[in-house]
């Protein structure tokens, strides 16, 4: 069985993906997301996975974030609304440094999580995925996981759990966005 490192942003999608890839892949998950603000989110996201790792039996590698080289990348961009060039870049960043550590790892492969989600561009993802995996000499598995009823089945299954569902992607400026619309 390969052996795959999967990026993991929140533990509602990690539940589902980690679920589903593990009947074909030896699945490890890697949470790295200097995305995540305020501190409080960031450790409250990072709990809950480490139940989804307990529970499904998988390792959870934890990379320290890199918030300011984070901050630096998208801060001009913070107006962009969800989907624009900001999220385009916090993908890249933690796909970028998801295929380094799957490389240094001596993995097979890597993806992530983040297409589960209907806020996220699949697609993009996916080419950056595959150019990073060229990069550091490592295959990307391409996916979609919010098709076949990826996201609703996510939602149930963290329910179920009862895990904690955030409302907003993790960024300072989604956050803002959201209280905005409330």
């Amino acid at each position: 069985m390969k052996k795959i490192l999967v990026h993991i942003c929140c533990a509602p999608d990690a539940l589902y993906v980690m679920s589903l890839l593990a009947e074909s892949y030896q699945v490890s998950g890697y949470f790295f997301n200097p995305n995540i603000h305020p501190r409080e989110e960031y450790r409250l996201r990072l709990s809950e996975t480490r139940k989804v790792a307990r529970r499904l039996g998988f390792e959870l590698i934890v990379e320290s974030s890199d918030e300011k080289r984070w901050f630096a990348l998208t801060e001009k961009y913070k107006r962009e609304p969800e989907k624009g060039i900001r999220c385009d870049i916090c993908y890249a960043v933690r796909l970028e440094r998801t295929a380094r550590a799957a490389a240094e790892h001596g993995f097979d492969g890597f993806t992530t999580v983040m297409s589960l989600s209907p806020w996220k561009k699949a697609a993009v993802m996916n080419r950056m995925g595959k150019m990073f995996g060229a990069r550091y000499d490592v295959e990307f598995l391409e996916a979609d996981f919010k098709k076949k009823d990826g996201f609703r089945k996510s939602v149930q299954m963290s329910r179920d759990m009862g895990l904690y569902r955030q409302n907003y992607c993790g960024c300072i400026y989604s956050l803002r966005s959201s209280k905005e619309k409330d």
